[in-house]
């Protein structure tokens, strides 16, 4: 088994809505989605879907990109993003979720000897335009993550991934309360995404910690194989 993550697949199966319109980094989406997909994903791989899965406003409308998600190969487990609109509970979540199909949500799941949390994150201070609305999901971004990482914790493991969805740091790449908690937390692996275009994307420097920039155009829509699984040695750290 290898891991791998891709994030913001931006699928509109049930109501097509073109994404070139973003910019030319999405030509041919989402066949090049499927196509990347299919490259480089075996049946025995773990990927990590970070976010921005489909553009429906209700479950049943994104069953059509969930079914499409799960016709490919590996068994995946996946995180809401901020377009994820269709979002439901995560009791009906789970219950409508065809199989080999997992979810984060401020918790953790375990595959085999891997162990994947996170939540969605949220721009941090030092971002253009960040207000008091914006300290207000921060914040209560950060708790959740915390919640994510103490269930990790609870269900060990060899290798740990945290997912996100927003980059955790500023433009400026900054410390926030979420690079604090991951510095402490030491997972092996940080995926995230959100960022499209050619917009600027901060690095986190969290040292022992392997961080994947993930976002569909800029990984030519190709899932990345995440180099540090299967780990050398003993698990380490807190989280």
């Amino acid at each position: 088994m290898r891991v791998l993550a891709i994030a913001d697949p931006h699928l509109s199966g049930a109501e097509p809505k073109p994404m070139d319109i973003f910019g030319p980094g999405w030509a041919g989406h989402p066949q090049a989605f499927f196509d990347g997909w299919r490259r480089v994903v075996r049946d025995d791989d773990l990927v990590l879907v970070a976010g921005d899965i489909s553009w429906a406003m209700r479950l049943e409308e994104a069953r059509v990109d969930l079914q499409a998600i799960a016709a490919l190969p590996g068994t995946k487990v996946m995180l809401r993003g901020n377009h994820d609109y269709w979002w439901p509970s995560l009791a009906k979540l789970q219950a409508a979720l065809p199989p080999r199909m997992h979810v984060v949500q401020n918790d953790a799941v375990r595959v085999g000897d891997v162990v994947v949390g996170g939540t969605r994150g949220w721009i941090c201070p030092g971002s253009p335009g960040f207000g008091e609305h914006d300290l207000k999901v921060y914040e209560r971004e950060a708790q959740r993550l915390s919640l994510s990482l103490a269930a990790m914790t609870a269900l060990g493991g060899a290798y740990r991934v945290v997912m996100l969805h927003f980059p955790p740091t500023n433009p400026r790449g900054e410390p926030s309360a979420f690079t604090e908690a991951l510095s402490e937390a030491r997972p092996h692996a940080l995926v995230f995404g959100h960022v499209h275009g050619d917009a600027p994307v901060a690095m986190p420097q969290l040292p022992g910690t392997e961080v994947a920039f993930v976002a569909a155009d800029r990984v030519g829509f190709e899932p990345v194989v995440l180099a540090g699984y299967p780990p050398l040695g003993a698990a380490r750290g807190p989280c």
